[in-house]
């Protein structure tokens, strides 16, 4: 193997809607550099030159030759080879992958963020070792990412993994229709189970507008609202895993994102998925992700073999 390939790291660059975060990992998944930069909201050439300027700035700290993977907020058309279903809405409709890879003067490899997130808690984390992981952000909005064997699967039209466009199954007299989803489409999961799904859930109850973390500590000093928000919640999140479990079935469940950070989470959802699941019976386990909001940009990084 050539000395140059001998000594290359890996970056990955986790392009998200207000923050852009990179990462500089060893051969063998050590951290040697993270830094954070606003995003360039609005502008796909600052947003591009930004990410270029960054990666190249690594290289010339670390004095090392580097891979550059990228999670992004949507997905590159195995059909246009452009970016689409980005809530970014800058980077649709956009060769982000060639454009950098131009400023860059070598290949850049793109994917999903939750893909990122599949990927990285397969390689090291949460899921290593696993066959199937079916990763979850729950977020803003509600992503979900698949990885076999380690490496992203992506799908034939791209959008494996993308559950949180599919209706909330079940639905509850009450839920039906369901809140207007920006796809176009009505009771979409990520409307209900997200940051922002939680947060419509409690003001839709009490008429009383608050954040996430403000529902979730009026939970845990036992506000009866807040509770009950938290159920319904909870409830939908197994409904909707209930369903990737009878179409996957995956060996681990990986959750990832603010909403995941919710202790009970991992008590309550598990227990319940055989409610749901074809045949009433559900073992799949249930876990947080194993490197935390790190997870997604490790994966961008992990998406180039060395």
């Amino acid at each position: 193997m050539p000395a140059a390939q001998d000594k290359r790291i890996r970056i990955g660059v986790d392009l998200g809607g207000t923050k852009i975060e990179f990462v500089a990992l060893e051969r063998d998944g050590r951290e040697l550099h993270r830094h954070r930069i606003a995003t360039p909201r609005f502008d796909y050439e600052g947003t591009v030159r930004a990410v270029a300027e960054s990666a190249e700035r690594i290289e010339k700290e670390l004095g090392r030759p580097a891979t550059v993977g990228v999670g992004i907020p949507g997905t590159v058309s195995t059909k246009t080879r452009l970016v689409k279903n980005a809530n970014s809405t800058w980077l649709n409709g956009k060769p982000f992958d060639k454009d950098l890879g131009r400023a860059l003067r070598r290949e850049v490899r793109c994917a999903n963020d939750a893909n990122c997130l599949a990927v990285s808690e397969a390689t090291d984390g949460a899921g290593a070792g696993k066959h199937v992981v079916f990763a979850v952000i729950l977020g803003t909005g509600c992503g979900g990412g698949i990885a076999l064997d380690g490496r992203v699967d992506d799908g034939r039209n791209g959008v494996a993994g993308e559950w949180g466009h599919n209706t909330l199954p079940w639905m509850r007299p009450e839920e039906f229709p369901g809140p207007a989803c920006y796809c176009g489409r009505n009771g979409c999961i990520e409307t209900w189970i997200s940051g922002t799904g939680l947060e419509a859930d409690y003001e839709r109850a009490t008429k009383i507008t608050l954040k996430g973390p403000e529902i979730i500590a009026r939970s845990a000093a036992g506000e009866p609202a807040a509770l009950a928000s938290l159920d319904r919640f909870e409830n939908r999140l197994t409904r909707g895993l209930a369903q990737v479990i009878n179409l996957l079935d995956p060996d681990v469940i990986v959750l990832g994102g603010g909403a995941s950070r919710i202790p009970r989470l991992y008590q309550n959802v598990p227990s319940r998925l055989s409610e749901y699941v074809f045949g009433k019976e559900a073992d799949t386990p249930v876990v947080p992700a194993k490197h935390g909001d790190a997870s997604g940009v490790r994966g961008a990084a992990w998406l180039w073999p060395l």
